[in-house]
């Protein structure tokens, strides 16, 4: 169908879910060309991605420092990728929550963006960037909200240059709709649901897994078991806030921090229930809580109000407070609903990676046609 594609990746730095996303189109285009601002991933996670040709990197990637500070050229990060020369390919996918997008086509070029999301930090989640940064007040305050006006405005116009959206959630398409009034297509990214297997039998803890970052909330659950001292909570993650979580938390909880997947596996399988705070764009680790036919606990907006169904695979909570996280166990415990685990496992499969290659075909089809329809004038 395509000869000649290329995918453009914001960066590749570490193997996470839009990482799956990039590795799952080389699946189904052995063949393209990866490009991306910056790679410092090392050769297993390059062989976990599936490419095994030089990935074609921006001029950032010689810049000093750039592989401990590389977010500090993201002022640079829309100019480097316009520098790309794409006009060979006639597919180009971009794997996009911040630049990927940006990057300048032909009119013979088809430019399909998957998008993660529109930039986070620049839209609806400025407020919360700047507190986490320390930026709220003061003459850095102003430049870095001057810098985001910026980054709003290159967003938007580097939109016009996307042939067709491909959202990761329903949330998203209305995210993109929002920003940059533009409709979109929905296709799941890919979740390797068959790496995940039910246990034999279940344990008395809840579990929360997760990179221990301000937005994911952790604290709250943690306060909410630290208020529930009869319960078990073992938490599983990384990162910054790890030192914070395991000061907070009481003898009922356990801060395992990063464990080995067989360890995780095993966690997810025997939990009573995944407790969940964030507010995710889509949710892969939510899926693979569920593969592993575990029960969802988790906060209702974003992509869990889509992977969850409540009363049948888990429990909807709609505020991001402890007091409704502690509500929402207690009415996970009394409400008597016998959860299957192979039950809640088959729901998953709706995110396999089998079938988000079915449908992205599907998409890619349809949109060849109706490219062909206009290039020969007619109606699309």
């Amino acid at each position: 169908m395509f000869s000649n594609v290329a995918i453009i990746h914001d960066w590749l730095v570490d193997s996470g879910g839009a990482e799956k996303v990039v590795a799952a189109f080389l699946d189904i285009f052995p063949d393209a060309d990866l490009y991306t601002t910056v790679c410092y991933m090392n050769d297993t996670q390059l062989a976990e991605l599936g490419y095994g040709k030089p990935v074609n990197t921006s001029f950032i990637q010689k810049l000093p420092l750039a592989k401990r500070y590389y977010r500090t050229y993201f002022p640079l990060m829309p100019f480097a990728v316009e520098q790309f020369d794409l006009s060979k390919y006639d597919l180009i996918i971009s794997s996009s929550s911040s630049v990927a997008k940006g990057v300048i086509t032909s009119p013979d070029n088809l430019h399909i963006c998957y998008c993660h999301s529109p930039m986070r930090y620049a839209w609806d989640m400025q407020g919360q960037y700047l507190r986490d940064s320390g930026l709220e007040k003061g003459l850095t305050s102003l430049l870095a909200r001057f810098f985001l006006a910026m980054a709003r405005t290159w967003d938007v116009r580097s939109s016009f240059g996307v042939d067709k959206f491909v959202a990761n959630s329903h949330f998203i398409a209305h995210r993109i709709n929002k920003c940059y009034r533009r409709e979109s297509a929905v296709i799941h990214p890919p979740v390797d649901t068959h790496s995940f297997s039910l246990a034999p039998e279940k344990s008395d803890y809840y579990v929360v897994c997760c990179r221990l970052v301000p937005y994911k909330r952790v604290d709250l659950i943690v306060e909410a078991f630290n208020r529930m001292p009869d319960k078990k909570l073992i938490v599983i993650g990384g990162g910054p806030e790890l030192q914070k979580i395991t000061a907070m938390a009481k003898s009922n909880i356990t801060v395992a921090g990063r464990l080995a997947f067989s360890q995780l596996k095993e966690h997810l399988a025997r939990s009573k229930a995944f407790v969940y705070a964030a507010e995710e764009d889509f949710g892969i680790v939510l899926v693979e809580a569920l593969a592993s036919g575990a029960p969802v606990i988790a906060y209702s907006r974003g992509g869990a109000s889509e992977i969850v169904e409540h009363g049948k695979t888990g429990i909807h909570f709609h505020s991001q407070r402890a007091e409704a996280i502690i509500e929402a166990i207690s009415l996970f415990e009394r409400e008597g609903i016998e959860y299957s685990p192979s039950e809640i496992k088959e729901s998953a499969e709706r995110f396999s990676k089998e079938n988000f290659v079915t449908k992205f075909n599907q998409f890619l089809s349809v949109s060849k046609e109706k490219e062909i329809a206009v290039t020969e004038g007619e109606p699309a």
